[in-house]
């Protein structure tokens, strides 16, 4: 049986390399881009049009994709079709049209929904149209696996190149969504390489790059360990901001230290936590529209769930989870996970901690600017 395995994994890779050639010719009669749409990529479905996914679909359309939507959001289904764009009211019928799934979705259970429910992506008998499923959410590495050996045992109902069965890669992305409204998301793939090489002109429309993880999985494992980083790292930028604070030292001085200093990272540059220090990010809109505390706790329990399996501890995660949790329990999970200066913290508003100071010097007393911390605190 092992003998017969690796035979189909080298029939497939060929077949793949002889595929991923003439994907590359250009269609005729396109005039919308200098970069033709290789062919097998043309009919892409986009299933998941949330905070992610509808930037993502929309990106794609701009590209000159012929695009087909779902989504559990009818108000959502019909912004794009009041733009023309088929929305579709099940997966299967997204299918069905479609040479290339994409799916964006909040969890393994989401996903395996979406692919093996009720009118599901795979519940069209043993022969399907897409040639290729991409997964972009944030499951766990176990069920991406089991998607894809579940995929590939599938037909395709009408020749894709040579390929014989539907391939399945794994591609979370990273850069939140001002990335994915600007094309600029890191794109972290697992599954087989050759299909990872075919379908990269449709990633890098999406995002700016693209990173080869290895096999099956391994995409979801690597996105699993970018996020446990972040979390912590949230959390360290954080508790520095609001030292910071508590010692008389504003935010916006904290962040040039960072900046110029061993402490710079993604958070100081790009997505500050604290309110007023830097526009376009959650952090001035009260920490609407990012990248939920919810999500962040799960992906903080699935890092976890994955370090189990193979015997690995991870003390600074669980403590991160357990802060997430609580900002969940406390009514903030739809908060941007960020918000654990404000509702952790207990963070000031910049501006804030310039008015301490300023009354501090008029008062001249300690005890003062301790009195005035604690009630603009609260």
């Amino acid at each position: 049986m092992a003998s017969f395995g690796l035979r189909r994994h080298t029939i497939l890779s060929r077949c793949l390399r002889s595929l991923a050639r003439p994907l590359f010719q250009p269609s005729s009669g396109r005039g919308f881009s200098s970069t033709a749409i290789p062919i097998l990529l043309e009919r892409v479905g986009f299933i998941g049009l949330g905070n992610m996914g509808f930037h993502m679909a929309t990106n794609l359309i701009n590209a000159g994709y012929t695009v087909t939507v779902h989504d559990i959001d009818i108000g959502t289904m019909k912004k794009f079709s009041e733009r023309g764009v088929p929305a579709k009211e099940t997966p299967r019928e997204v299918a069905e049209s479609s040479d290339v799934i994409i799916t964006m979705l909040p969890s393994s259970s989401n996903v395996l929904d979406v692919y093996t429910g009720q009118n599901g992506l795979l519940s069209s008998g043993n022969h399907l149209s897409p040639w290729l499923f991409i997964d972009s959410s944030t499951i766990d590495p176990q069920t991406s696996r089991l998607l894809s050996d579940k995929v590939s045992k599938y037909h395709l109902k009408g020749k894709k190149g040579y390929a014989e069965n539907p391939i399945m890669l794994d591609a979370p992305v990273s850069g939140g969504v001002p990335a994915a409204e600007a094309g600029t998301l890191t794109f972290m793939i697992g599954g087989m390489e050759e299909a990872y090489l075919a379908a990269k002109p449709l990633f890098l429309s999406m995002g700016k790059n693209t990173i080869y993880c290895g096999g099956t999985g391994n995409g979801v494992a690597a996105k699993l360990c970018n996020n446990l980083a972040l979390a912590i790292s949230m959390l360290g930028v954080s508790e520095a901001f609001a030292l910071g604070q508590s010692l008389g030292i504003t935010a916006s001085t904290l962040t040039k230290v960072f900046k110029s200093s061993s402490a710079r990272c993604w958070i100081s540059d790009s997505y500050n936590p604290v309110p007023g220090v830097m526009a376009g990010v959650p952090s001035s809109r009260n920490y609407d529209g990012g990248f939920t505390s919810k999500l962040m706790a799960k992906d903080l329990t699935l890092a976890m769930a994955a370090a189990t399996e193979v015997g690995f501890k991870c003390p600074i995660t669980s403590e991160a989870y357990d802060i997430y949790k609580k900002m969940c329990d406390e009514g903030f999970e739809s908060k941007d996970f960020s918000c654990v200066f404000r509702h952790y913290y207990s963070g000031l508003v910049e501006g804030t901690i310039l008015t301490v100071q300023k009354q501090m010097e008029v008062s001249g007393g300690a005890q003062t600017c301790k009195i005035l911390l604690e009630s603009a605190s609260t």
